[in-house]
């Protein structure tokens, strides 16, 4: 079994539905940010890993982001007819994905600075953890408005509470996913049990980091990464 992970899960099948109109007919990965659909800013993160598989699931709209991604050596991981919610989905496509610890990457952010999967990398330590999250800095967190999602402790342990917002990244173990009874369900329920054994760990971000799950997040994030003069 690998113990450094050589694979991503994109998670692209969501609804969209704080976009409003602009996912009426296409899927959320689709709505473009400085001139390019959010999946672009996406794999532009990606890419440089040189990983051995990358996989987006799709359940929403599928076609206009099949039909973009055609040639790029991207395998899909249909949810139908339901959709699965992020733990859920994730171990539908674990066929596609292999055996070990993965990446996973929400499709609706985007990032200046350092590359936020190379620091995963550079920091997973599979002996001690079996998720290791970005966590990013109220401070770094563009648009972002709420309290945080986690606490980072010494040493990198992190426990649900005010403080990091989590920023969508993160490699994990995917073994315990077979012990959840449900079919659709969120990888909160996998955190929590890796929380209790003291193996759930966070890596702060030093960059910038944009939310674009709705329209305001569109100006937000070509501000951030100076493509607009509003």
């Amino acid at each position: 079994m690998r113990d450094h992970p050589d694979a991503i899960m994109l998670f692209a099948a969501g609804f969209g539905t704080r976009m409003g109109a602009l996912t009426a007919e296409q899927p959320k990965p689709m709505v473009p940010v400085a001139g390019r659909p959010l999946i672009d800013h996406a794999l532009d993160l990606v890419e440089p890993l040189g990983l051995s598989r990358v996989v987006a699931n799709l359940h929403y709209r599928p076609d206009p982001l099949i039909t973009h991604l055609q040639g790029r050596n991207i395998a899909f991981s249909h949810e139908q007819p339901d959709i699965l919610e992020t733990g859920g989905g994730l171990r539908h496509a674990l066929p596609l994905l292999g055996t070990g610890p993965v990446f996973t990457m929400n499709t609706d952010a985007v990032w200046r600075g350092p590359n936020p999967l190379s620091l995963l990398a550079q920091a997973w330590d599979p002996d001690r953890m079996d998720a290791l999250l970005i966590c990013i800095p109220r401070g770094n967190a563009i648009g972002h408005t709420g309290q945080g999602d986690f606490i980072l402790g010494e040493g990198g342990q992190i426990t649900r509470g005010p403080g990091h917002v989590y920023g969508g990244v993160q490699i994990i173990r995917t073994e315990g996913l077979h012990d959840i009874a449900e079919a659709a369900f969120s990888l909160n329920l996998l955190w929590n049990r890796m929380a209790a054994a003291g193996r759930l760990f966070g890596l702060p971000y030093p960059g910038q980091w944009c939310d674009v799950g709705h329209p305001d997040g569109i100006i937000a994030a070509e501000r951030m990464i100076g493509a607009s003069d509003v």
